[in-house]
């Protein structure tokens, strides 16, 4: 009998780098879902598939606006990336926020937020899998705030929103979703949390789970090492996995959670996701990889 392979998934935000490229054709995956993605090297851009432009540049739907205030809306993008001849890959390209669109359509409300595709497994069922970035969005000027950054909250509702048109039914077996990325959030952080609003960040998991979505984590033991000590801001038993460092940190230092993945209800029971966090498999970027392997149903 022959032995049916898993269909491996990669989610990782490479910070506009082109190492990360060369890492992934050499991983023997089938499918990355990337965060802030530029353009693929000239040395593997005939190794990797993304779609048309419109699948993944906010320029297509988007009027002309933003001229004067910026050259781009975005130069970092979600992208699904083809990786194997194991899977069939259609894109879906994106549009502005509409009620009606075409089979090979998403809407799309945030800027860089999302690319999506339907992925053919060669053993197994399609799925659509959604590529996430929840942007930092600046509060309003007459808040007065000390919120220099902003917030992420309002980015994933977007997301949440928009991925939403791939379900037509409140069963979650109607669906087949893999959703993963950087959502820029710490699961289950406390009040003393310095850097998130934990009541919000709460609002978003608790939407997915409302569309069926489960959280997959990853979370300790089996999705990876944890941070020692325990990062400030969060409860003693936290089983989050540290995915980010910033830059007074490195792999080994890392302390905060911010990559996630969750999965349609039912399908999410095929599914194991790991963070790549061990010093020595990192990676060159500030974020380490998701490895997120589909068991053929």
């Amino acid at each position: 009998m022959q032995t049916r392979l898993p269909t491996t998934v990669v989610s990782w935000n490479i910070a506009k780098k082109h190492e990360p490229w060369r890492q992934l054709v050499r991983m023997g995956a089938d499918v990355a879902l990337l965060q802030e993605a530029g353009q693929p090297p000239a040395d593997v851009a005939n190794q990797v598939e993304t779609g048309v432009v419109e699948c993944w540049d906010p320029h297509g739907w988007n009027s002309r606006w933003f001229e004067g205030r910026w050259n781009n809306l975005c130069d970092r993008f979600s992208m699904v990336v083809k990786l194997s001849d194991r899977v069939r890959v259609e894109w879906f390209k994106q549009v502005s926020p509409i009620s009606d669109t075409a089979e090979d359509e998403i809407a799309v409300s945030g800027i860089g937020t999302i690319a999506a595709a339907r992925i053919t497994p060669q053993d197994a069922p399609p799925f659509v899998a959604v590529s996430m970035y929840a942007r930092w969005i600046k509060p309003h000027p007459s808040t007065g705030t000390t919120w220099s950054v902003g917030y992420a909250d309002a980015s994933s509702h977007r997301i949440t929103s928009d991925l939403s048109a791939f379900i037509g039914s409140t069963d979650p077996a109607t669906h087949r979703i893999l959703a993963a990325g950087d959502l820029n959030m710490i699961h289950g952080a406390t009040g003393g949390n310095p850097l998130a609003p934990p009541a919000r960040d709460r609002t978003v998991t608790d939407r997915m789970k409302a569309l069926g979505l489960e959280f997959l984590g990853p979370q300790h033991p089996e999705g990876g090492r944890q941070a020692s000590p325990t990062p400030q801001g969060l409860p003693p038993d936290t089983r989050n996995v540290p995915t980010y460092h910033t830059t007074t940190k490195t792999p080994a230092t890392a302390e905060n959670q911010l990559d996630y993945a969750f999965a349609s209800r039912g399908f999410h029971n095929t599914i194991t996701v790991q963070a790549l966090n061990d010093p020595d498999r990192w990676g060159p970027s500030d974020h380490c990889r998701l490895l997120i392997d589909i068991a053929s149903d």
